[in-house]
């Protein structure tokens, strides 16, 4: 059974493809970036319909990330080529209840739509805040200066490891019982930013200073290695969290049977990005 897998370099893609390798499934990926040596590697763009029956052919199950501008194509392929389930990493925004005005919750619902009024089976994973978002924040505020700035230092989120993303992705491709499932997946802890810079601090070996800064002034900084779309989402996702905790979840322990990945670990898996 041959499981395509979509974004194979990516943050998620890279530990599915890895996972599934790992439990002795035939895997085939695509990818903008290189690949590892030996692997099944097709070039494909979802964007690109015409690039997708040669990738899909004699596949059965496919995990897929979200992309709206592709998606019709991708259905139309895939069930020509008699798929059968498809996991989606797609995002915990479509659960706001002002999701039909966040761009971010409508692109994924266009994604879960098309799956979910086709022919094909299909399981959705909906995170919230990945813990790989921090590399778009601090990576090099961090690595020059050994400085973190924020506007709001005690805000509280729930990071979730994308190992634990893909671990649920691989257990739903493998396992029976998720089939026309939606798994909203926070982290298993709720911190600080104030902690989450103090656990980088100590994955890498040194201090790191914590800055407060403005709401105006953090837009600008966010805004050098982020898209407006998701400075606005970040911001406000801070913000709150400044006056609430956020949720988090048991799901990847209920689901793979073993515990979610705290911060303090994802920050050692990612120390070296930090030097």
């Amino acid at each position: 059974m041959v499981t395509v897998i979509f974004g194979a370099s990516g943050n998620v893609g890279r530990h599915v493809a890895a996972g599934m390798s790992s439990a002795g499934e035939k895997v085939r990926l695509t990818s903008r970036k290189p690949l590892p040596a030996g692997a099944e590697a097709v070039t494909a763009d979802l964007e690109s319909p015409e690039t997708l029956p040669a990738v899909l052919d004699g596949a059965q199950r496919v995990f897929l990330y979200a992309k709206p501008e592709g998606i019709d194509g991708f259905v139309t392929a895939a069930e020509s080529a008699g798929v059968e389930h498809v996991v989606l990493l797609s995002s915990g925004a479509v659960l706001h209840p002002d999701a039909v005005h966040n761009p971010i919750a409508r692109a994924h619902i266009a994604v879960e739509s098309a799956l979910e009024n086709s022919s094909l089976a299909w399981t959705f994973i909906r995170p919230g805040m990945f813990a790989t978002n921090t590399l778009w924040w601090w990576r090099t505020s961090i690595r020059e200066e050994g400085t973190v700035r924020v506007p709001y230092p005690d805000a509280q989120t729930a990071p979730i490891h994308e190992k634990d993303l893909a671990a649920l992705a691989v257990a739903a491709l493998t396992q029976p019982g998720h089939r026309g499932h939606a798994y909203p997946v926070w982290g298993p802890e709720s911190l600080s930013l104030r902690q989450q810079v103090r656990h980088i601090g100590a994955a890498v070996g040194r201090e790191i200073t914590l800055e407060p800064i403005s709401v105006e002034q953090a837009r600008a900084e966010l805004g050098k290695t982020m898209p407006p779309i998701g400075v606005d989402a970040i911001l406000a996702a801070w913000q709150a969290g400044a006056t609430a905790p956020p949720r988090v979840s048991t799901v990847v322990a209920d689901v793979t049977g073993r515990a979610a990945h705290t911060f303090a670990q994802w920050a050692e898996d990612h120390a070296n990005d930090f030097r």
